[in-house]
């Protein structure tokens, strides 16, 4: 339920935002799925949400602590503001300083819409409102909703679509279309009517095909409006004779070259013999005259694909993880240490990427043909003793103080880069040095994001050398269960 403190200024800021869409005349927009995309899409940017990709979301939902909530779990009004809040911080982090958002302003304004969205907030109506709402690709959204609709062996479990289907269709309700799509019981079975078992892929051909389910047909035609606002199209409109067209251009497969922008077909216009009830056909990008006929002859050459594929095709079955309840003392220190010494590496300098990557590919060699670990039961123990744990323990701890001292020296930095208006006044060449301060951190965050990207890498590579290990065990003459530790340990620190 919502907190007294809120009740005096949400019917305010909720009116307002409501009141902004009226002015856009998305009402006079004749086919509903183009309204209802719209209107989100207006939400949408209202908010700045557009501005925040679906990684992103998907990490504020671990770091505020949503992944380890029962989805059914209300969410207080304080603690959804905290979320957004953080959300909308983070943002601005990565904008440039001239193009920040105002957090409290877009925060408002976004609890807002989810509370004429929703009575009572729960941890899953949360977690689609916002992967559904935010920027990023139609393909990363629907991986991620299907992680939350799946079991542990990755085929989707009808009564979670369900569940899904309910909380997303409450998108199109709060933008006052939910005649046109409210939710009905039959609507989950009727987007897989023969499938008893669906995977990931079978999930994104639905979803991502030319014609989706109708209850969701608006989804992929909110991604299509944001990926044609800023398309331009050199060819006047049939109806109101501008010059050029921006967004989706329209052309009616009955007349000769009859074309329509968005806004005429949109609202029903016709001239001539044209009328509504002509095919048109939706062109989302320009070509010219000349790159039509390139194409049509290499085409016709067999030089071009005739389709390609909506998505990737990803693994149907996820990879289970290893079990870590039998750890030998020795390989753990070993591994944390080796792992440690690379990722501080990977943090201090780049230069030594590749360095880093010969000493785990040798230490994993060295691993597996080590004659002194052979796998004898009395070189490892299956128990971990009291000691064992703390001593874990304090290593645990340590890379936590690492990292907060590194928070600490980063918060340290920013604050020491941002001078006070006295001081510009009384030292003029302040500002200069400013704007050196800024390039060089702008430099540095670029840095950063190198290294995480080698770290990454050198994650990737750890994996592939415990698959390595892994393969080398089966063809030994005898079990080895000392690889099999370093294999369950590999997998362990790789998550």
């Amino acid at each position: 339920m919502i907190e007294d403190r809120w009740t005096g200024n949400v019917m305010a800021d909720r009116k307002q935002i409501f009141t902004d869409m009226k002015t856009q005349n998305y009402d006079t927009i004749r086919l509903s799925t183009y309204r209802t995309a719209c209107k989100l899409r207006f939400i949408q940017k209202k908010c700045n949400l557009h501005l925040v990709d679906v990684w992103n979301m998907i990490e504020a939902f671990r770091d505020n602590g949503l992944n380890t909530l029962d989805v059914c779990t209300e969410i207080s009004m304080a603690r959804l503001e905290t979320i957004i809040t953080c959300i909308y911080q983070q943002l601005n982090k990565r904008l440039p300083t001239t193009h920040q958002i105002n957090v409290q302003h877009s925060t408002s304004l976004l609890l807002n819409f989810m509370l004429a969205a929703h009575n009572r907030l729960m941890v899953f109506s949360v977690k689609v409102m916002l992967s559904v709402l935010c920027g990023g690709k139609l393909v990363d959204k629907l991986r991620y909703i299907f992680s939350q609709i799946s079991d542990t062996h990755g085929a989707m479990v009808m009564s979670k679509f369900d569940h899904f289907l309910q909380e997303g269709l409450k998108l199109p309700t709060a933008v006052f279309e939910g005649p046109s799509f409210g939710y009905m019981d039959h609507f989950a079975r009727s987007c897989f009517p023969q499938q008893k078992k669906v995977m990931l892929n079978m999930f994104l051909d639905t979803l991502m095909s030319d014609s989706p389910p109708q209850c969701l047909i608006w989804l992929p035609l909110l991604h299509r409006l944001a990926n044609v606002e800023n398309v331009h199209h050199r060819v006047a409109c049939s109806f109101c004779r501008s010059e050029g067209m921006t967004g989706f251009r329209y052309r009616c497969q009955q007349c000769f070259n009859y074309q329509l922008c968005q806004n005429c077909f949109w609202r029903g216009h016709a001239s001539g013999n044209h009328n509504n009830q002509h095919e048109m056909k939706e062109h989302s990008s320009w070509k010219s005259p000349a790159k039509k006929l390139g194409r049509a002859i290499s085409k016709s050459l067999g030089c071009v694909p005739s389709r390609e594929p909506s998505h990737p095709v990803y693994p149907e079955y996820p990879e289970k993880p290893l079990n870590l309840s039998n750890i030998g003392f020795v390989n753990v220190i070993t591994f944390s240490v080796c792992v440690c010494v690379c990722v501080c590496s990977a943090l201090d300098s780049a230069s030594r990427t590749d360095e880093e990557h010969k000493l785990i590919a040798r230490y994993a060699s060295r691993l597996a043909t080590d004659p002194g670990h052979t796998g004898r039961p009395s070189d490892f123990s299956y128990n971990m003793n009291k000691q064992q744990r703390e001593l874990i323990m304090q290593l645990e701890n340590k890379n936590r103080e690492i990292l907060q001292e590194i928070q600490r020296l980063r918060a340290e930095h920013e604050q020491a880069c941002q001078p006070t208006p006295e001081r510009v006044q009384q030292n003029p060449t302040l500002l200069a040095e400013l704007r050196q301060l800024r390039q060089r951190k702008d430099e540095l965050e670029q840095r950063m994001s190198s290294l995480q990207e080698s770290r990454r890498e050198l994650m990737v590579q750890l994996e592939g050398l415990m698959k390595l290990l892994k393969v080398h065990q089966t063809h030994r003459a005898r079990p080895d269960t000392t690889t099999g530790q370093k294999q369950t340990l590999f997998k362990g620190v790789m998550n």
